[in-house]
This record gives C-alpha cells, structure tokens and sequence, in this order.
C-alpha cells in the first residue's frame, strides 16, 4: 500500500483545530456539523483506500471510453458497487450507473454523490506509462481517445468513496447514492432523434435522483491549478452555462467578379460577426456577471472566384446567470437576422441541443458545504474566479440542492496542462483528499435535519 505523504500527515495534525473553526469567520459554518474524529476517520479510510484509486484511475485511463461508449468503466463500477453488497442499477441513462447504500442508523434522508465516466477525442502526449493508445468511433470517424479532463481520476475518486461509506454502513443515518455518469463531455454519434437526452439529463429522465428521492447532490472537478489536495469554491455561480448555436446565412451566388448581381453571404457573415461582440460589449451590463460570445467555425464557398449562396457558422454562448443567458440568446438571433436583412441575405438562427445551465452553488447548501470542506482539505479550500466553462452536473442542481467544488491537483514534475489538452495529467496524491472531502460532505448532510 502507498504511504501517506507529508502533507496528509500535516494534514491529519492540523484537522481537529481546523475542524471547528473552518468556515466561522466568513459566516459560512453550519449550526451542525462532523466532528474531529469522524474526520480523522475517513482520514484514515481514505489513505487504507488510495492504492486501490491510483489503480483504478490508471487502468481507466488506459483504457478511456467516448461519451456514451463507457461500457467497460461501467462494468467496472458496477462490479465494485456490488462487491460493497449495494444495490445497483446499470444502463441508467445510456451506459450510468447508479449504486445504493442503505445506512444502518435511523435517519430519512437521501444523499447523492456523482462522478462522470467519458474522455475525448484526443490523442494522448503525456508520455505516462499508462497512456491510452484507444482508438474509437466519434461521430463516425476512428478517433484517438484519451481522459484530459480527468474524468478517470473523478471516477476512481468515487469508487474509493463507495469503499469507505460501505465500511460505515452501520454508522450511516440514511442513504447514500453513487451516480456514475456517462456523456458529460456531449455526444460522440448523432442522435437518433431529435429530443434524445444524454448525460445528466438522461440519468434524471430514467429517475437516477428518485426511488428514493434525493435531497441534496455533491461534485468535484479535477483542475491542474493551485496546491495538490486543495479545493476550489464558489457561493452562487462556479461554472458558465453553455449553448452551442449554428448560424446559417443565405444570400444569392453570383460570380465573384460582379457581386453586385447576387447577395454575398460571406461579406454578411463577417459583418454578424462583428455585431455578435456588440452584445456583450455594448448591449449587456456584464459589470456583474460576465459573458461570452464565441464563432468557433465559419464555412462558405468554395472557390476564389465564386460569391456562395450560402455560409454557415457554429457558436458558443458562455454565461453565469439563467435571465442573462435568456436575453443573450434572443440579442444573437435578433443581431444576425437583422444585419443580414439589411444587406438582402437571410440569416436563421438556431440553438443546439448540446446545451448546458451555469452551474451554482445555492447559499443555503454552501452553508453548511464550505467549513466541511476546509476541515476536509486542512484548511486548503479556497474561494476562485469564475470558470467559463461548463459542466452538466448543472442539470442535477436544477432539481435538487447542489454543491459542485475543485479539487486542485497539478501534475508533479512536469508543467500543468489546461483540461483538454493532450498533456493533461493530475497528481494522485489529491484523489485521497477528494474521497475524504465527498465523504464528509455526504456524512455532513445526512446528520442536518430532514
């Protein structure tokens, strides 16, 4: 088994002082919360556990699956959670998995924990000696496949977290559900119809919070920044929303010599493009709240000589607040359909599917949620600037109470790379902090009152 490092150990020392007194300052402690020494207990369940999650992490990494495919870490999970005596439910959602323990102490309450499963299409130059060498199948192309976001870490993470809850079982005064989700990262085929769901929504379309019902959903995300074992957090909004959007413009092809016998899409295009700035520049007040707006594709014509009848562009909404997210989506199809307009071309606007909420912390949970996670971190938690990305663990906060946080894990001995980059990699040694910091806010939750 892998020994502790030197700063768990400080860690361990430091967790009774820091246990109370995490969180009292800021107005954040809640009025009940775990002691001292059931932290110093999944101190120790965490560390018993963490070869078994390096292991795991490492085998899924090798072997990573694309959203929607995650058969093999699907199997694995559900392998685990049975071998823990829960009971499981596989193809929840696609490929999800969910596993539940029943407490052996009175108590109604009903906690979920999530993890997501998928990787990406990327090809892998770490250099690790577990680097993936996958090939698979993205929207009908053979693609390489690698985890650079850090799903195999977040799984492995929960896997381990199932481990030393199911050793409390007799202590437990309630429920604890372990989702394990497929297709966070979006799809990686067409849709076979048009209102098919994927992901979070998936899981919750086929009743992955219900029977029982839960009252309250935990969440991490690995991220390369800061100190190994710390986490990150935010009150209220943490993560951006995302809509993906297509604009298509149609004008009237003409030779490239005499534009003016026919309507030029790509001068249009340019011109929406410009415009689509002015909503975030002059159009919203985004002193408080900030958004983005990005085209990421532009694709029209295909000769110098020829003016096309049409163009067609792919884009990216980014923003913090549901109202704000509303009237930017009506600001980018207004912009676009009337700048075309005024040069005679036909501008249609629609937003995609893929599309995911700001992910937000609401106050009350975070109350009680933020001095657990300082006393499980050692006091390494830390409020952090908004993220412009995005995460569908938003779709469970939509129906239940939810707290989403970072747990930094920059990898050692070599520069951090951003997620989804090729040289994405993560210290380990966090993954025990992570497993503790989940435990002790489900623990945390199941002793408030009903």
């Amino acid at each position: 088994m892998k020994k502790a490092s030197p700063v768990r150990h400080a860690r361990a020392i430091a967790l009774a002082a820091v246990t109370v007194a995490a969180g009292l300052s800021s107005g954040l402690a809640s009025a009940q919360t775990i002691d001292a020494a059931q932290l110093q207990d999944l101190d120790k369940r965490a560390t018993a556990v963490q070869s078994k999650m390096v292991a795991w992490r490492r085998d899924i990494h090798e072997h990573p699956e694309l959203s929607g495919q995650e058969v093999r870490t699907a199997k694995l999970v559900a392998d685990h959670l049975r071998a823990l005596g829960m009971e499981v439910k596989t193809g929840v959602g696609g490929t999800g998995v969910v596993g539940l323990l029943k407490g052996g102490k009175p108590g109604g309450k009903v906690v979920a924990l999530r993890a997501d499963m998928d990787a990406l299409p990327v090809k892998e130059n770490t250099g690790l000696p577990f680097a993936s060498k996958v090939v698979a199948r993205n929207f009908g192309k053979d693609s390489p496949v690698m985890h650079a976001c850090g799903h195999d870490g977040h799984t492995a993470i929960l896997m381990g977290v199932a481990e030393m809850l199911a050793g409390m079982r007799a202590q437990l005064p309630g429920t604890v559900k372990f989702i394990f989700q497929p297709a966070e990262e979006g799809r990686s085929e067409e849709p076979k119809h048009e209102h098919e769901l994927f992901g979070a929504k998936a899981m919750i379309a086929e009743g992955a919070l219900d029977n029982p019902k839960v009252d309250a959903i935990y969440g991490l995300h690995i991220s390369p920044a800061g100190k190994t074992g710390g986490a990150g957090y935010r009150v209220g909004p943490l993560m951006a929303g995302a809509d993906g959007f297509t604009i298509k413009v149609t004008g009237r092809q003409t030779h490239g010599s005499r534009p003016w016998d026919g309507v030029d899409p790509i001068v249009a295009s340019a011109q929406i493009i410009n415009g689509l700035q002015t909503i975030v520049s002059r159009q919203l007040n985004i002193t408080a709240v900030p958004t983005v707006v990005s085209i990421g594709a532009i694709n029209g014509g295909n000769r110098e000589n020829i003016i096309p009848d049409t163009v067609d562009m792919l884009g990216t909404l980014r923003t913090f607040d549901n109202d704000l997210r509303a009237d930017a989506k009506k600001r980018i199809a207004n912009t676009a359909t009337s700048i075309a307009a005024s040069s005679g071309a036909k501008a249609e606007v629609h937003f995609t599917a893929v599309a995911y909420p700001p992910t937000v912390n609401p106050a009350e949970l975070s109350k009680q949620a933020v001095p657990v996670l300082k006393a499980a971190t050692g006091g390494l938690a830390a409020e952090v600037p908004l993220v412009s990305g995005s995460e569908d663990f938003s779709d469970f906060q939509l129906k239940v109470p939810g707290f989403f946080f970072l747990l930094t894990a920059p990898p050692k001995n070599r520069q951090p790379a951003p997620n989804h980059s090729p040289l994405f990699d993560f210290d380990e040694d966090a993954m025990p902090v992570g497993a503790k910091a989940l435990a002790a806010l489900a623990l945390d939750q199941l002793i408030q009152p009903k």
